[in-house]
């Protein structure tokens, strides 16, 4: 009986109850990835020649974001001028949905704070860190994410 129910769903319905009899870390995980898929493209500025930002706009897109990517030698400048601070300026900056990104944000970092909508100007990994997504081929180890507004620079994840 089940059976011919859940063929009768079809496919739509068997993703439902799919997630529905998903574990909790899996649930996250699908949620996640559908704020990728929902929000608004990620429009990256970066130096021209950087081929680390190449990498990290490929590693988004893998992760389900839609990705412009600008050339902009003055990428830092414009860091600045939308509120990174100065010692935040990663390797690139990015926008979406209105928040900003600086650096080599892993993207459940980025899904977290899609997810999360909290009231700051935007998060960022500062430098360049070996073990980031688009230096490395997985992210391994800990990178510490610094959130960034009106209310001054706090650390965002330790992930």
């Amino acid at each position: 009986m089940r059976k011919r129910f859940a063929i009768a769903l079809g496919i739509a319905g068997v993703a439902t109850a799919a997630f529905i009899t998903a574990d909790r870390d899996t649930r996250s995980t699908l949620v996640a990835s559908a704020a990728a898929q929902s929000a608004e493209p990620v429009t990256i500025w970066r130096d021209p020649g950087c081929g680390c930002c190449d990498a990290y706009a490929e590693y988004l897109r893998a992760e389900g974001f839609a990705v412009n990517v600008i050339d902009d030698r003055d990428f830092d400048q414009r860091s600045m001028e939308v509120g990174v601070p100065e010692r935040g300026i990663g390797c690139h900056l990015a926008m979406v949905d209105g928040y900003v990104i600086s650096g080599l944000v892993p993207s459940e970092i980025i899904e977290r704070l899609l997810e999360e909508r909290p009231d700051i100007t935007g998060i960022t990994l500062p430098g360049m860190p070996g073990n980031a997504p688009g230096m490395a081929t997985a992210k391994t180890g800990t990178l510490r994410t610094y959130a960034f507004g009106p209310e001054g620079v706090a650390v965002y994840s330790d992930e």
